[in-house]
C-alpha cells in the first residue's frame, strides 16, 4: 500500500520521509506556541497523523475549498443582514414621512417599531449563527471523512477551539516552502 501512495504522491520514500518529518517538526513547533490548555489536547500521536495526513496535498486543497465556501457563505449572510436593517430603516423613513399622524402618535408607533426592529434582528442573527454553526458542522464532517486526524463533528467548544488551531496549521503550513 505504502508504494502505491508514494506512486500517487510521486515522490520516492527518502523524498516522502524527508517531507514527513518537515510536517511533523512544524507542527511541533507550532503546537508549542498554543496556550497550555491547546497543547494539551494535541499529543504527540495526533500531530504525526496530521502530518501523515498532509503528505500528499489533499487536505490543504480540502481546506482551501472549505476556506473559499466559507467565505462566499459569510458574504451572502452579510448582505442578507444589510438588506433586513435595511428594510428596517426605510419603515422607519417612511414613519417619519407620514403626516397623517401627529407627533404624539409617531413618536409612540416610532417606540413600538423600534422595539419589534430589534426583536426581528435578534432572531435574524440568532437564525444567521444557526446557518454558521452548521456551516461548522458541515466542515468537520468533511474533514472527519478525508481522515484528518483531530476532526470530528461537535459541539464541543474545547474541541472546536482544537479543531481551529489545526486548521491554523494546516493553513501555514500550506503557506510553506515544503521540502519534496
Amino acid at each position: 500500500m505504502e508504494s502505491e501512495e508514494n506512486c500517487e504522491i510521486g515522490l520516492s520514500p527518502e523524498d516522502l520521509q524527508r517531507k514527513l518529518y518537515f510536517l511533523n517538526e512544524q507542527l511541533q513547533v507550532m503546537a508549542k506556541d498554543l496556550p497550555l490548555k491547546y497543547q494539551q489536547r494535541l499529543p504527540n500521536e495526533l500531530l504525526c497523523g496530521l502530518a501523515e495526513s498532509l503528505l500528499d496535498n489533499t487536505v490543504f486543497g480540502i481546506v482551501d475549498n472549505l476556506m473559499d465556501i466559507q467565505h462566499v457563505t459569510e458574504k451572502q449572510l452579510f448582505q442578507q443582514r444589510l438588506q433586513f436593517l435595511n428594510k428596517h430603516t426605510l419603515a422607519m423613513q417612511e414613519l417619519a414621512m407620514d403626516t397623517r399622524m401627529d407627533d404624539v402618535t409617531k413618536t409612540n408607533h416610532r417606540t413600538r417599531l423600534q422595539a419589534t426592529h430589534r426583536k426581528e434582528l435578534q432572531l435574524f442573527d440568532m437564525k444567521l449563527v444557526t446557518e454558521l454553526d452548521k456551516k461548522v458542522c458541515d466542515q468537520q464532517r468533511i474533514l472527519e471523512m478525508a481522515g484528518v486526524p483531530g476532526f470530528e463533528v461537535t459541539n464541543d467548544p474545547i474541541k472546536i477551539q482544537v479543531q481551529i488551531r489545526l486548521l491554523d496549521f494546516i493553513l501555514r503550513l500550506s503557506q510553506m516552502q515544503v521540502p519534496p
